[in-house]
């Protein structure tokens, strides 16, 4: 590309950046985001109508009281190790049929945030960054202790 070409697509005006960041952040909400908070929110359907929630709720329970939460609130814990975005969907839906409340989504928050899509990141970071493989189990469970600690704290500073 020429000089004058690219002087054309660079700009130092402040709107001129903002506009072209804004268009890049909605591209990437649609084809990126919206599917997965999608394809979540209807997969959580479809094991709500199975009896899969219900049963997860059963056998989680008792480990999920530890944070104030129900035992169905692991499905999100998980599906956030899977895609944030996705985890966002199925709590949205799980809220949306009475599963999870105000106080379960905030104790959740920390989770899509700090566990954040690793299945994902896992090949394309630490693969990447040649970090021998023998460290990934610890790097992994590292995320999964601060997410349960942050999970401990946010039921403790919104208690009930």
């Amino acid at each position: 590309m020429s000089n004058n070409a690219q002087s054309k697509h660079q700009t130092n005006n402040p709107f001129d950046i903002f506009i072209i960041g804004a268009r890049k952040g909605f591209n990437v909400a649609i084809n990126n985001l919206v599917p997965n908070i999608l394809m979540a929110y209807a997969v959580a359907q479809v094991l709500q109508i199975m009896g899969v929630m219900k049963f997860l709720g059963e056998v989680f329970g008792p480990a999920m009281v530890v944070f104030g939460l129900p035992g169905e609130a692991v499905t999100v814990i998980l599906t956030a190790w899977l895609s944030s975005s996705a985890a966002v969907g199925l709590a949205a839906n799980m809220a949306a049929n009475g599963l999870l409340d105000a106080h379960a989504i905030t104790v959740l928050m920390p989770c899509f945030f700090l566990l954040g899509a690793q299945l994902q990141y896992m090949g394309r970071l630490l693969g990447v960054a040649d970090v021998p493989k023998k460290y990934w189990p610890l790097l992994m469970s590292a995320s999964f202790l601060n997410a349960i600690c942050a999970m401990l704290l946010m039921n403790w500073v919104f208690a009930r």
